[in-house]
């Protein structure tokens, strides 16, 4: 008996390590690439994708976050169908952009519409990371200017959430051109007497960071986002200085009036919900 038993033991010690990995389904577990904790993801879902551990804030997709801010059943999703074309026939654009939409279930870097926030209705723009990075070209800024416009025509707020590696390059002079267009389309907001509030997340930078990105009545951001134009490297071999190691984070620009608040993702609808409030009813019910 104590033979059969070791026998056994030894069975079970000679399974191959591929087939023990099958006992935990693919894509049940994630770790944290700031603490290396490892958690279920539907527990780091229920945290809204923020670290239970160290408070890292992992990368949300667009109707991720939207499900979170809004009241259910009252968004409704502008220019869905517009696609990137492929003006300068750069090699391989299409081809990449299609994976994308594959890999996503989104047309584009950028999801507009309209929203309930707390009973206000309010006009949204969420950028999403995981399409191209984020990058900004001719469909992302279009989509942003028309979201802008209708919000200006409903005398709707406006709330935009940036993610961006920058403008896309395959676009060349097309893509930069979104810079001009989303910023005069805020000005003409602004003159109107709208409200804008962007909240940059990680990663904002390039053109996105240095248009409209950066131009809100309030500037918001999410603990640790790397908010910059240039990259660290480029600036330090420009300048020919070491920078601080925050250089380039929400709290570092916080630290430099550059941002109003960095607010934690838990609190962000309430801190949001509070401005509308305050700029819709005058704040009465605060």
């Amino acid at each position: 008996m104590l033979k059969d038993f070791f026998s056994k033991k030894k069975k079970y010690a000679s399974i191959p390590r591929e087939e023990a990995k099958q006992d935990i389904p693919e894509g049940l577990m994630q770790k944290c690439p700031n603490c290396q904790k490892i958690f279920y993801r539907k527990e780091l879902s229920k945290a809204q994708n923020v670290c239970p551990n160290c408070d890292f804030h992992h990368q949300l997709s667009a109707y991720e976050r939207i499900e979170g801010l809004v009241e259910e059943g009252t968004f409704t999703e502008w220019d869905q169908g517009l696609l990137s074309d492929n003006p300068l026939q750069f090699p391989g654009y299409e081809e990449k952009v299609q994976k994308d939409r594959e890999k996503t279930g989104l047309n584009e870097a950028v999801v507009t519409g309209k929203g309930s926030i707390e009973g206000v209705e309010t006009a949204l723009a969420v950028m999403d990371a995981r399409f191209r990075m984020g990058s900004m070209g001719s469909v992302v800024g279009e989509k942003i200017a028309r979201a802008i416009e209708q919000a200006r025509k409903d005398n709707l707020p406006f709330i935009i959430f940036t993610a961006s590696g920058g403008a896309r390059m395959q676009e060349g002079v097309l893509s930069l051109m979104q810079m001009t267009k989303t910023s005069v389309a805020i000005k003409r907001f602004s003159e109107a007497g709208g409200l804008m509030i962007s909240v940059m997340t990680h990663p904002t930078t390039g053109g996105v960071s240095a248009s409209f990105a950066s131009i809100g009545d309030y500037n918001f951001a999410e603990p640790g986002a790397l908010i910059g134009f240039a990259g660290r490297r480029i600036i330090e071999q420009t300048i020919r200085e070491e920078l601080p190691e925050d250089f380039q984070t929400a709290e570092f620009l916080l630290k430099h009036g550059q941002l109003d608040q960095v607010i934690h993702r838990h609190d962000m609808k309430e801190t949001l919900s509070t401005i509308l409030d305050i700029h819709t009813t005058g704040g009465d019910e605060v």
